[in-house]
């Protein structure tokens, strides 16, 4: 995101009358839980009810897996994940930890499913009414302060597979190849894909390699 992506998808919310501040801060890489079983392999989510944000791209990811994706309020994941409404949840580890979900779950799989972060944005009318040099100091604290979030980021989820595994979360590493391959074959690419358009795709695949 801080390459010719990252400037494309920023072209592109500019568009929107929004300023975007250069760095993307870093939530991390969302990983699943469950109460009943670990996810080993793509078939591991057949018929798996899980809670997942209101998002079109998260419930089309899910069902391209064969899951049952429920979207439920975060407030109320923990105690659905309680009293069994669904078997599990996706997130970062840092949100496993403080919202202690990993009290009500037993396994963790690192599916590294999908990558979250955030931008800083402001409005381009106000933005506009500051003085460029306010704007300039503005502007380089918020980046400065999201490279050094990055770095946080990194440091805890460095530890805290290691703290939840001592609270009695049980860990597995997961292949990804064969997830892509179902959600390449189910059509969820194709999907965004024709969703995001052919040039954001295309940097896409620059920076990560063949998808669709």
């Amino acid at each position: 995101m801080d390459g010719d992506l990252g400037a494309y998808v920023r072209g592109e919310v500019n568009k929107a009358g929004l300023v975007v501040m250069e760095k993307i801060w870093d939530n991390g890489f969302r990983q699943t839980t469950s109460s009943t079983r670990p996810i080993n392999n793509p078939d591991d989510f057949n018929g798996f009810k899980i809670r997942v944000p209101a998002s079109p791209l998260w419930t089309s990811m899910f069902r391209a897996l064969d899951a049952v994706p429920a979207s439920i309020n975060f407030g109320e994941v923990y105690s659905a994940l309680q009293s069994r409404i669904v078997e599990g949840q996706e997130n970062p580890l840092a949100i496993v930890s403080s919202a202690k979900l990993h009290e009500v779950q037993k396994y963790c799989s690192l599916t590294n499913h999908m990558w979250d972060g955030f931008w800083f944005l402001a409005n381009r009318r106000a933005w506009d009414t500051l003085p460029p040099e306010i704007r300039e100091i503005v502007a380089k604290n918020i980046n400065a302060a999201g490279s050094k979030e990055r770095a946080d980021v990194a440091k805890l989820n460095a530890t805290l597979q290691q703290d939840l595994a001592g609270e009695g979360l049980i860990f597995n590493q997961v292949a990804p190849a064969p997830f892509r391959d179902k959600l390449r074959s189910a059509g969820f690419y194709a999907e965004w894909k024709a969703k995001y358009g052919e040039r954001a795709w295309e940097l896409l695949e620059k920076a990560v390699g063949k998808l669709s």
